[in-house]
């Protein structure tokens, strides 16, 4: 039987002997074949990759972020804990974005981003304001203060060592938003209790429930403002 096979096969045509004999070897169109294809495949998504990742490697720094024009884009500039920014900024970035996103302040919390949680309260000009809700080109020249801005030299705000103090914070992601608003309330016109308190931080909402504590440290603040 061996025998009858082995010369059935020498009785191929040279041409489909070609074709049989192709089939044992790896598959390949001339010099390309399945290896050498997973090969410039992955040069190719290294090359792919690799101009992100230099890029994210590198650290832009806020006054290098004048830039050549992106279409779109205005120069807005920030003054920001007494510091001014150079910025390119699209019309519609809110001043919350502009501080985390271009500025790198994390400082200043964005929760509903909705002006409902307070978590971003900053100072604009002396007074309160829900960053996520104003836009940045909205604010050229003022004068911005964040909860990064509120210690002099050292020396902390005496809301921040009120809260420190009365343990005004659990988790603490609303605790900048909560700070702002009572270093803002010791120059407001408002009552002298509790509740006036309690009324005039209402739009900073705390998920943990610490009011009872925010509420003393605002007031421990108030007495030795």
């Amino acid at each position: 039987m061996k025998k009858t096979c082995d010369s059935f096969s020498n009785a191929l045509p040279e041409e489909e002997a070609s074709v049989s004999n192709s089939i044992s070897q790896p598959f390949s169109f001339g010099k390309f074949s399945r290896r050498s294809f997973l090969a410039q495949l992955g040069v190719a998504g290294l090359a792919a990759t690799a101009v992100p990742l230099v890029h994210a490697g590198g650290v832009v720094k806020a006054e290098d972020a004048v830039q050549d024009s992106v279409a779109g884009t205005v120069p807005v500039t920030l003054r920001v804990n007494g510091a001014e920014h150079q910025l390119m900024l699209e019309p519609r970035v809110t001043l919350l974005d502009a501080l985390r996103e271009n500025l790198q302040m994390f400082g200043t919390k964005k929760g509903c981003d909705h002006g409902q949680c307070g978590a971003c309260t900053v100072h604009v000009n002396g007074r309160r304001v829900n960053s996520c809700l104003s836009f940045a080109v909205m604010h050229q020249m003022d004068e911005i203060t964040t909860i990064e801005g509120l210690e002099r030299d050292g020396v902390l705000h005496p809301v921040q060592q009120a809260f420190l103090d009365h343990d005004g914070f659990q988790c603490g992601y609303c605790t900048p938003g909560q700070i702002m608003s009572g270093a803002a309330l010791l120059k407001e016109p408002i009552g002298p209790s509790d509740d006036d308190v309690r009324a005039a931080m209402s739009g900073n909402l705390c998920r943990c429930g610490a009011y009872m504590n925010i509420v003393a440290a605002v007031q421990q603040a108030r007495k030795n403002a």
